[in-house]
């Protein structure tokens, strides 16, 4: 399975780390990263620009999911926060990503 992108639109799929409690224990116990992904990419896009932005890093598997906006209250009006879209990607035995290095 190989993405169809070039590298530029390659680094656009990824928008940033996500850094939570949920995160950092699926990070510490599953070796799992969690990113913020573009919303129109795909497990093969999601795996290649973790390959490409990260040097040495292989992907065993990534799960990609939906996150709906909450509604909101801004004052008398009511809004709605954008949806986002996660992935959890699930790193080779030996392979670890260095966020220092990361730049979204």
């Amino acid at each position: 399975m190989s993405s169809k992108l070039t590298n530029d639109q390659l680094f656009q799929v990824l928008l940033a780390p996500v850094v939570t409690e949920k995160s950092t224990r699926a990070a510490e116990q599953d070796g799992q990263a969690v990113f913020y992904v573009a919303n129109t990419a795909t497990r093969s896009d999601v795996k290649a620009a973790i390959e490409l932005a990260f040097d040495g890093v292989e992907v065993e598997s990534v799960r990609v999911l939906n996150v709906k906006g909450k509604t909101k209250r801004f004052g008398k009006s009511i809004g709605k926060r954008n949806d986002r879209r996660k992935a959890y990607i699930r790193l080779k035995e030996g392979s670890d990503i260095d966020f220092a290095e990361f730049q979204a």
